[in-house]
């Protein structure tokens, strides 16, 4: 799905849900009465939406040290043939929260969040162990730099 298949609606949802999703106890009734649609409609369309890739995921995003867990982005380079089996071990883990190539070297990242920097060596160790991996570049934040960024669809 491109942006020329979006339609005034499409555009209109996806401004409202990146920064602006309705915190109520029906949240696409809100959504849709705000665009001109039913609540089955709105739903309808972020499916589509989520379906076609131009939304990765709909859902919160939580401060992990302000909830008392610990967080770190990991990096490895992964050769070109092995790249689906370790981001199938990688993405069996449910403490990561991201796993996207990027190119160059390193060029499998993923981010994972746990209750401590030692289970976060749990983690990146088990992933390394299974997928084979000889390194995993552990790179936890010193400072945090939260940027937040609505790209405004028109």
């Amino acid at each position: 799905m491109s942006k020329h298949m979006l339609d005034g609606v499409d555009k209109e949802i996806l401004n409202i849900i990146q920064g602006g999703f309705p915190l109520k106890a029906e949240p696409y009734d809100e959504l849709g009465g705000r665009v001109g649609v039913s609540g089955d409609e709105a739903l309808s369309r972020v499916r589509r939406l989520v379906e076609a890739g131009v939304v990765r995921k709909v859902g919160p995003f939580f401060d992990a040290r302000k909830m008392g867990s610990s967080s770190t982005l990991c990096a490895a380079h992964v050769p070109e043939e092995r790249i689906e089996h370790v981001a199938s071990v990688i993405n069996s883990r449910p403490e990561v929260t991201h796993n996207y190539q990027r190119d160059g070297v390193p060029n499998l990242w993923f981010t994972v969040i746990a209750s401590s920097k030692e289970a976060i060596c749990e983690v990146v160790s088990d992933i390394r162990e299974r997928a084979g991996i000889d390194r995993v570049h552990n790179l936890p934040a010193k400072k945090m730099f939260k940027v937040k960024v609505d790209l405004k669809v028109e």
